[in-house]
């Protein structure tokens, strides 16, 4: 049901260098769900082309701002791209081309210049949608943080030798899901609207994506943690949900939702505080990083993986291994931000014989996979069915960087609160840093391999524990293996490259159709105008313009847009805003699949900054003929004009 019909915020690649005499650093913050080892793979693949062996999977990390609202299908695992109607080649390829592109102008930049770190609290902008869990953790733990969630944003900023601000790049843990699964339009989310904020400051005369001035919002261990402030309620009575499980009776869906009137106007007040903690610590002051810059990256088969660690409270030594992928009953759940498609409540520890007899239709976990997933029972058995490829993946990248005193964990899943904080303890106490703040976690990076939760928390199962796919010592394995890594950074050791990820790129399905044809229709033709927008509009009202228009899929119209918001100026038409804007937005819909007939609708929310004077809309796209070949068309609206706000 959520298939796109449009743009409302534009998908942005964002990416810093670091280079330290033969060291190098790639960090890139992509608007996207996740990071993904294909399009890692295939991005490296593509610089090579440019750069030779100089960006490589050794210094190079990818991580994903996890919104909800970016086309899918890239990732390759089954299970993960099966909602997108398996792999998707279109979202695949502008994944790494705009990627690519980001680390080609970074490099082009390189100067010399010196790293800030500050970081500083954001209230009122995130929750735990998991709290029964988070109580599970050990009380003494607990008492050591003041919040559920960490409130703390951590910034790095860069600035040139010859004092040009270059660039800031802000972590905070939050879900992008202010917009709900409900939202049709492509949307980087509340995180990718503070970044425009951001880069709007800072590049007051540039449009969105042009400016010199680059500020990203990075994931971090956002596990558990929902932008959506509000008490979860039952959709249709209005009541609270049941706190443990998180639903409600009479198959009510349990949502979460806030702090906006919508979820756009939620989108927009979270971005704008996560904008406004961010900029305050731009301006504020800040430690300059010095020291050596060191990158380290592995490979690791988490279903092979097992240690033995002493447990000083049972005063034992106990071994774990990783198992095979499995996701439990309460993933079917969903969560607060997002509910399933199926009668499941979160907190599932007990079997129910209908469904085990609909999941031993697809596979029957083997009684070594039960006892290893325990106290999960098993919905999915993933790990153990392979037809017709992979659902999940067994191995994952492992990353991590120190610059002077500062760590950067690229972490391939979601950490939840509590498991982020001790990943952050072990790498604090490993690296000998000052404080556990001066370690970022970032999330989703690389690789994608679903969620991450304490022990405690995995036995309480709810959605973020049923999605932890290698098993209730998930999070020990992954301390066990960046404490290794920090080790090897601090002696200056090299760690073996661990087994490569299977190539899948030849054995993926996709059921999604592509663009056949289009057409304009009888006596019509591409980019005609059929609704004009009004001739007079104020600040702050609407302007709505419907084209006829072809598929946006011909073009993904890369670097450029679907849409122009123009300003006379001296008789010369001036681009004011574009597809990127979150004034903007536009809706295509197909009229007839047999005709390949299709209108687009443009909408303009004038700003109440906006100056008195001359407006119109264009938009620009490509049809495609039956036979395959493109052709560009563009369409412009009659002009229109901006009076001066009504209360003047």
């Amino acid at each position: 049901d959520q298939a796109g019909t449009g743009i409302h915020l534009r998908q942005f690649a964002r990416s810093f260098i670091i280079v330290d005499g033969e060291q190098r650093l790639v960090f890139v913050s992509a608007d996207c769900g996740m990071g993904a080892h294909g399009v890692r793979a295939e991005v490296l693949n593509v610089l090579q082309r440019y750069f030779g062996n100089l960006y490589n999977k050794h210094n190079t990390m990818i991580s994903g701002t996890h919104t909800h609202s970016t086309p899918g299908g890239f990732l390759m695992d089954l299970l993960f791209d099966i909602n997108s109607l398996g792999f998707v080649q279109e979202t695949f390829n502008a994944l790494v081309q705009g990627i690519v592109q980001s680390i080609r102008q970074a490099h082009d930049r390189i100067v010399e210049g010196k790293i800030f770190i500050n970081n500083g609290t954001v209230m009122n902008a995130n929750i735990n949608r998991s709290p029964t869990s988070y109580l599970l953790n050990p009380s003494e733990e607990r008492e050591r943080y003041d919040h559920d969630v960490d409130k703390r944003l951590v910034q790095l900023s860069f600035i040139s030798d010859s004092g040009e601000p270059m660039g800031a790049f802000s972590w905070f843990a939050v879900h992008p899901t202010s917009m709900n699964n409900s939202n049709t339009l492509v949307s980087s989310d509340n995180v990718g609207y503070a970044a425009l904020l951001f880069e709007k400051k800072m590049n007051p005369d540039s449009l969105l994506g042009r400016g010199p001035f680059i500020g990203a919002f990075s994931s971090s261990n956002l596990g558990d943690v929902s932008p959506n402030l509000r008490e979860p309620r039952c959709l249709k009575s209005g009541l609270p949900c049941d706190v443990p499980t998180s639903s409600c009776p009479k198959m009510d869906q349990c949502v979460a939702s806030g702090p906006g009137v919508d979820m756009m106007d939620s989108t927009r007040i979270i971005g704008e505080r996560l904008f406004e903690g961010a900029w305050e610590l731009w301006k504020s002051s800040k430690w300059e990083v010095k020291g050596p810059l060191k990158v380290v990256h592995q490979f690791i088969d988490m279903t092979k993986y097992n240690f033995t660690y002493f447990d000083e409270k049972l005063q034992e030594t106990i071994w774990v291994k990783g198992c095979r992928p499995a996701m439990g009953y309460s993933f079917a759940a969903g969560t607060t931000d997002g509910p399933g498609a199926f009668p499941f409540t979160q907190s599932i520890i007990t079997a129910n014989p209908l469904w085990n007899s609909v999941r031993d239709f697809i596979v029957k976990p083997s009684d070594e996979q039960i006892d290893c997933h325990y106290p999960k029972p098993i919905m999915l058995s993933t790990g153990e069915f392979q037809f017709p490829f992979q659902w999940q993946p067994n191995i994952v990248s492992t990353q991590l960087a120190q610059i002077g005193e500062i760590a950067i964990a690229c972490v391939p899943g979601e950490f939840t609160t509590m498991a982020g904080r001790r990943l952050r303890n072990t790498l604090q106490d490993n690296l000998a840093l000052p404080s556990e703040m001066n370690v970022i976690i970032a999330g989703l990076c690389n690789s994608y391999s679903d969620y991450i939760t304490t022990l405690e928390e995995y036995n309480g199962q709810r959605y973020e524990a049923a999605s932890t796919i290698f098993g209730p010592h998930t999070l020990a394995i992954y301390q066990d293996v960046y404490m290794k890594l920090a080790q090897a950074l601090k002696k200056g050791r090299a760690v073996d490259a661990g087994p490569e990820p299977p190539q899948l790129l030849n054995d993926l399905l996709s059921l999604q159709t592509n663009v056949m044809f289009d057409a304009a229709g009888f006596n019509h033709e591409f980019g005609e105008v059929l609704i004009q927008p009004q001739p007079r509009v104020y600040p702050g009202d609407t302007v709505l313009v419907k084209f006829i228009s072809a598929s946006p899929r011909n073009n993904l119209m890369h670097g450029l847009t679907f849409l122009t918001i123009e300003k006379k100026e001296d008789d010369v038409w001036k681009v004011i805003a574009t597809d990127a804007d979150w004034e903007t937005y536009f809706r295509w819909k197909r009229i007839s699949v047999l005709l390949g007939t299709s209108e687009i609708e443009i909408v303009w929310n004038v700003p109440i900054s906006a100056v008195e004077g001359e407006y119109r809309i264009k938009h620009f796209g490509n049809f495609k003929y039956i036979l395959g070949k493109t052709e560009p068309y563009e369409g412009t609206s009659n002009t229109f004009r901006v009076l001066k706000p009504r209360y003047e």
